[in-house]
């Protein structure tokens, strides 16, 4: 049994011990590691858009000839916390193998304590694409 990637639970523990009123600032940070995809550009190719989420918002995961999981994100700025979900993705499993991304709970956001800190609508949408980017992946592997 695998378990998440190391920095993801690194970040997922950062998030369960700070205090509440800091946990949407610094969520708010990971807005700028996802970086913005121009209109034109080739990974658009195949994008899976996340209804849930309540603005526009498209995902790919791509499993590498050597089985790690690369995500590609595209999301408005105007949406902050959407892109401050997938900044937190992108980072924590960057290198991860396909085991370790379905390795990841399907609670993440609520472990990391932001159930309390922004609205249900918001975490579902942050569920949502996690749900998504491991069906990708799981039917990539067929």
């Amino acid at each position: 049994m695998s378990a998440m990637p190391a920095r993801l639970a690194e970040i997922v523990d950062e998030f369960a011990a700070a205090p509440r009123d800091v946990v949407l600032e610094m969520l708010l940070e990971y807005a700028d590691v996802i970086p913005q995809l121009p209109p034109d550009a080739p990974e658009r190719e195949g994008m899976e858009q996340v209804p849930e989420c309540q603005t526009a918002f498209f995902l790919r995961a791509r499993v590498t000839p050597e089985k790690t999981v690369e995500t590609i994100f595209d999301c408005p700025p105007e949406a902050p916390t959407t892109r401050a979900f997938a900044g937190i993705l992108a980072e924590g499993l960057t290198g991860a193998t396909a085991d370790e991304v379905f390795a990841v709970p399907d609670d993440l956001y609520q472990r990391m304590g932001l159930a309390q800190a922004i609205s249900p609508l918001r975490v579902r949408g942050g569920t949502a694409i996690l749900a998504r980017l491991k069906r990708q992946v799981r039917e990539q592997l067929g």
